[in-house]
């Protein structure tokens, strides 16, 4: 058993990881602060099944103050990290830019800083495709030119910095994973699969930017766990490694995959593409392959199929 502390483990994928943690036997120290970014209760929905387990154990704290987290890592013995919790969301990063510096940055270096003092064994840091912004190199591989469009992209790849620093100066093994565009149960209401379902339910209009053209690397949550789990394993110093389903589907696709699925058709109203947004995501996942053994499963049917019939259930 490894205690393994989890921030941001109350919201879309760190609850996912959670359990797939206990369900290996680990201890998980669970913190999150429950912002209102949307609303808290899903995310206490998200572990409520976990919160009578003795390999439990939840704080209720924002990785930005220090004086708490100091207390968990002294009390809860912690091996090895995971960091998750940010303030996520291209378009709101780009209306109130601080906020996303103040969190995604501070939180970081808190836990960077304590990780060393503990002697963690292993830091996985959450990181984002995001970083590669206007990059019209596809697949996207980890050593090309980072191009973020948006403050939420360049936080994390300060982020990502940081994790180097602190690797490279102490004795802290390091992995900083680009998490492509994960859905599926519990997804988060303001990204597209959400939005878009609910739409279509109740017959409202969807804006689709830049014609329905763009292209992301959908990638299924449970894979995504799949390859954070791996990582707490890798025996290296420090890495980036991309973890997405290796191939893009436009939105018009997974549109369809929407009316396939709840037998009705979307209202569409075509948009211009947005500035601050990527017209293409691809992960190149050799290196994933190569050292995490990763191998994503989920297509973008079966995905959606299985994120509609949550919906239905959670509603």
């Amino acid at each position: 058993m490894t205690n393994i502390l989890v921030t941001g483990g109350a919201g879309f994928i760190g609850s996912h990881l959670c359990e797939s943690l206990i369900s290996l036997g680990h201890k998980v120290i669970c913190v999150d602060n429950f912002n209102d970014y949307y609303n808290p209760e899903s995310k206490r929905k998200n572990i409520s099944l976990m919160q009578d387990n003795p390999l439990f154990v939840l704080y209720e704290v924002d990785t930005r103050d220090k004086e708490k987290l100091v207390e968990i890592f002294e009390k809860e013995n912690i091996q090895k990290v995971i960091h998750l919790a940010a303030m996520a969301g291209v378009r709101n990063s780009i209306e109130h830019p601080l906020i996303y510096f103040d969190v995604n940055i501070s939180g970081t270096s808190n836990l960077l800083e304590l990780s060393v003092k503990h002697n963690v064994l292993k830091f996985v840091f959450g990181s984002s495709s995001s970083v590669y912004g206007g990059s019209t190199q596809l697949p996207f591989i980890e050593t090309q030119e980072l191009l973020p469009l948006n403050p939420y992209a360049t936080t994390k790849k300060m982020g990502e910095d940081l994790c180097k620093f602190f690797s490279d100066y102490n004795d802290l093994s390091v992995v900083c994973l680009r998490f492509f565009t994960v859905y599926g149960p519990r997804g988060r209401p303001d990204m597209a699969v959400y939005s878009f379902v609910k739409a279509i339910y109740e017959e409202k209009e969807i804006s689709v930017f830049g014609e329905g053209l763009l292209s992301r690397d959908f990638t299924y949550v449970l894979d995504t766990v799949s390859g954070i789990v791996a990582s707490l394993d890798l025996d290296r110093k420090f890495e980036i490694i991309n973890l997405g389903k290796g191939s893009k589907d436009t939105v018009n696709k997974l549109l369809e995959a929407m009316e396939t699925c709840i037998g009705k058709k979307a209202i569409i109203k075509l948009m211009p593409k947005n500035e601050g947004e990527a017209e293409h995501t691809l992960a190149g996942i050799n290196k994933a392959k190569e050292l995490l053994n990763f191998n994503p499963q989920i297509g973008i049917s079966e995905g959606i199929n299985k994120f509609v019939e949550w919906y239905n259930q959670s509603k």
